[in-house]
């Protein structure tokens, strides 16, 4: 029976996940693809890792470039992440007439029209699914299942390591720094977590998503991003006082002729269906104007999450090789040259409500020559609370608002204003609002 071919390069944590799945499932995925997945070539420069892979010693190697050269593979998959030497192996592959699969966020987001277009020049299929929202199938979703539809708005929470920080921090009421350590130790956080709850892990992804449903190519460098880690039990308090629960957001919103995008820690009303959202999990939000609105929920890592959006993958090249169908579905679900009009927004022109936490002295007048500032900036203030009194001078009380609508440019210049008064001590901390009002 004539087999797929594939090649991989990487077995790391999402390789050996791949490996147990394509071990483990292989008559199922036999059965579906109608031949069976053959791995000839696999690649680690971690020899250890090499030898544990249970793989015949004759097709490992720790040259990621013979497995691209190598003619029998048919399909590469690049489960190595970073930008170099990925973009180069992937390329290579290209212009080898291979099929490539990868989860590799960092290099799609960054290098997206230069991936993309090579794709579809060279006339192969680049499967990405487990690059967004690890194991649920969004992408593909996006591509062929809202096919028909308009996207008007995505948002999600795309990042498991903040959401199980937050969710943590919620219902024990602990320090942001001392439920990180014990992420760390339970394995949901990396060593240097700084790109997860720094908000630059969410941004690629969201970069992605942004090209996929609006056709608008966006680096993530373009996107403002605010990570969690200057949250606070407080902010977790208040938020649920006013009736909302507070999640690290991916946001992307059609506004007329412009893309309007970013990545910000927003409070998210009670009843809207991310509110239930806890731990690590991962869920994306879709408004389109035909089916309305749509959930899809899942786990956003792991080695068997994600290996299973990389086998899909897999399973969908091979389809398209046995079928002689390849290209058939863009690979950006765009057809190459049809780029979209639209331009994209940055933050300075979206348009939301917010959250304020200022730490002031508890002295007469300090309110009103905030209220002032915000006041001159054309942002009206819906609701404010002081908590406690000032026991200690020097120390501060914390007064915590929420705003009407307003631009963020305008937020931020009045919250720069309000730090520089004598009576405000560090700086302020803004979160960004789903209004209670919006319809799910």
């Amino acid at each position: 029976m004539r087999s797929v071919k594939i090649g991989i390069i990487g077995l790391g944590t999402l390789g050996s996940g791949t490996l147990q799945i394509l071990r483990g499932n292989g008559d199922i995925l036999e059965d579906r693809l109608g031949a069976p997945i053959e791995i000839v070539r696999a690649a680690d420069l971690d020899e250890q890792r090499l030898q544990s892979a249970g793989l015949d010693k004759s097709i490992l190697t720790t040259s990621a470039e013979e497995v691209v050269r190598d003619p029998e593979v048919e399909i590469v998959v690049e489960l190595i992440g970073g930008i170099e030497p990925a973009r180069s192996l992937i390329l290579e592959a290209f212009g080898q007439g291979k099929h490539v699969v990868t989860a590799n966020k960092a290099l799609l987001a960054t290098h997206w029209s230069e991936i993309v277009g090579e794709a579809e020049e060279k006339g192969v299929t680049l499967g990405f699914e487990g690059s967004v929202a690890g194991g649920i199938p969004l992408v593909r979703t996006i591509k062929v299942g809202l096919v028909a539809n308009r996207i008007r708005s995505v948002t999600g929470i795309i990042n498991g390591t903040c959401n199980y920080i937050l969710t943590r921090m919620h219902r024990e009421r602990k320090q942001f720094y001392e439920i990180l350590e014990e992420a760390k130790n339970k394995g949901y956080a990396e060593a240097d977590p700084s790109m997860d709850v720094e908000g630059v892990d969410a941004a690629q992804k969201l970069a992605i998503m942004v090209n996929l449903c609006f056709n608008v190519p966006v680096s993530p460098n373009d996107l403002p991003h605010l990570g969690i880690s200057r949250i606070t039990p407080m902010d977790l308090e208040m938020a649920e006082e006013f009736g909302y629960c507070v999640k690290l957001l991916a946001s992307a919103d059609r506004v007329d002729d412009r893309v309007e995008a970013w990545v910000h820690p927003t409070l998210v009303p009670y009843g809207h269906p991310l509110s239930a959202v806890d731990g690590v999990f991962n869920a994306v939000y879709i408004q389109d104007d035909n089916l309305g609105p749509s959930l899809y929920y899942g786990r956003g890592a792991g080695s068997l999450p994600t290996g299973s959006a990389v086998v899909a993958d897999i399973v969908s090249c091979g389809r398209d090789i046995l079928s002689g169908a390849v290209g058939r579905v863009p690979v950006a679900g765009y057809r190459l040259g049809n780029q979209s009009d639209s331009t994209l927004t940055f933050a300075g022109d979206t348009v939301g409500e917010f959250y304020m936490r200022i730490n002031a002295h508890d002295r007469p007048g300090v309110l009103s020559s905030i209220s002032g500032i915000l006041g001159l900036h054309g942002i009206s203030i819906s609701s404010v609370i002081q908590r406690g009194r000032e026991d200690v001078e020097g120390e501060g009380v914390p007064l915590f608002m929420l705003t009407h609508e307003a631009a963020y440019s305008s937020i931020m210049t009045a919250i720069e204003e309000i730090d520089a008064l004598d009576a405000v001590l560090n700086d302020s901390f803004l979160m960004r609002m789903i209004s209670s009002g919006v319809v799910v």
